[in-house]
């Protein structure tokens, strides 16, 4: 009598566990985050601007530094060569320009006294329609009676402001200096050891790859960019003092200018423009003389913004406008000159490490 094979009851499936939900932070925490970092950057820019800058020159310096070090030269010594060179060429640079700016700005007042009656000429077709508006005003019976208040403002000079202001001026350009020499010089040491803090090999090696490319990735822009800008300014200061006929110190002031304005997209050209429209009206009586160093500025900074930065950075590199013009704007009111300046390599290396990072792509994206 053959036996019945017993009946397999079918293996009961685990219960597949669900991981809980990750705890998402409210709207409004955010938001009070966000108010408390940007009250922080702002209360403490005495100290976290030369931080900054001496980062920014840095990456500048290390793709200078890793060229020495494969000539064998120890990394600490190649710093000091690169931050003595970039010293000296900044103080040789500054020898040049302090006469040209000093009578410049020597001589605002009168030029801005020869070019009110330009303005007022120019101006002329506008004040016309205004007082044509005030006849209608008048006629209508609109106009008032009373005579507009003038508001005299008083400002009393500090004769010893400058005093207190210079030692402090000249820590802070220490600090930059100091920073920027030891952030070359020891700054992948400190890297090291910082990661040898993290727990997991894999998690260190992971973190080793992303770090070594943003670095390389942010200090290969800076580079580009800084030789972009170098060299729109010099073209600029060539033309200058070719095309326009300024002298050879004054057309270098302009082209500094230029290199420095250029840090700052859209803002900076602008604002380049328009210092070039008021000195082609201090310096020509004519109409079209007085408009070519506005025209030449803004025809390099065409040429410069859409053909030869999309080519040698690529679209890798391209940030959306709008989020420019927002991060110009915040940046700007939170440290002035020096956050324009910073803000764009800023939004660059935000862009890189959400790049790098997984999970964060989607926000790299956004910025584009």
């Amino acid at each position: 009598m053959s036996a019945t094979p017993p009946v397999q009851e079918p293996a009961s499936a685990d219960p597949v566990q669900e991981a809980p939900p990750r705890p998402r932070a409210s709207i409004a925490l955010l938001v009070i985050a966000t108010l408390a970092v940007g009250f922080t950057l702002w209360a403490m820019q005495e100290i976290v601007l030369p931080i900054l800058l001496a980062v920014f020159f840095a990456l500048i310096g290390n793709p200078i530094i890793r060229l020495l070090q494969r000539l064998r030269i120890p990394r600490p010594f190649a710093a000091v060569l690169v931050l003595a060179g970039g010293i000296a060429v900044a103080v040789g640079l500054g020898q040049q320009l302090v006469e040209p700016a000093s009578e410049w700005f020597r001589e605002v007042p009168q030029q801005m006294r020869k070019l009110a009656p330009k303005l007022r000429t120019l101006a002329k077709p506008v004040q016309d329609a205004n007082q044509v508006v005030e006849n209608v005003a008048r006629a209508a019976g609109g106009e008032g009676t009373g005579k507009p208040v003038q508001v005299i403002k008083t400002r009393e000079d500090d004769p010893y402001k400058a005093l207190t202001s210079t030692p402090k001026v000249l820590a802070q350009v220490l600090a930059v200096v100091l920073l920027t020499l030891f952030f070359m010089a020891f700054g992948q040491n400190l890297q090291k050891h910082a990661i040898d803090l993290l727990p997991g090999r894999q998690q260190r090696r992971i973190t080793v790859d992303i770090l070594q490319s943003i670095e390389r990735e942010m200090s290969r822009y800076v580079l580009t960019i800084s030789v972009i800008n170098v060299t729109l300014g010099f073209v600029f200061a060539l033309l200058l003092h070719f095309l326009a006929g300024m002298s050879l110190q004054e057309s270098l002031l302009w082209g500094t200018m230029a290199t420095l304005l250029n840090y700052a997209p859209y803002v900076g050209p602008l604002i380049g423009v328009l210092v070039m429209l008021v000195i082609g009206f201090t310096l020509e009586p004519d109409l079209w003389p007085a408009l070519l160093p506005a025209v030449l500025y803004l025809g390099l900074h065409t040429l410069e913004g859409q053909i030869v930065t999309p080519i040698v950075l690529g679209r890798r590199m391209a940030i959306s406008p709008l989020v420019l013009m927002l991060a110009l704007t915040l940046f700007g009111w939170l440290w002035g000159i020096i956050g324009l300046l910073l803000a764009v390599p800023l939004l660059v290396c935000m862009k890189i490490v959400l790049s790098k990072v997984d999970g964060w792509e989607g926000w790299a994206r956004l910025l584009e």
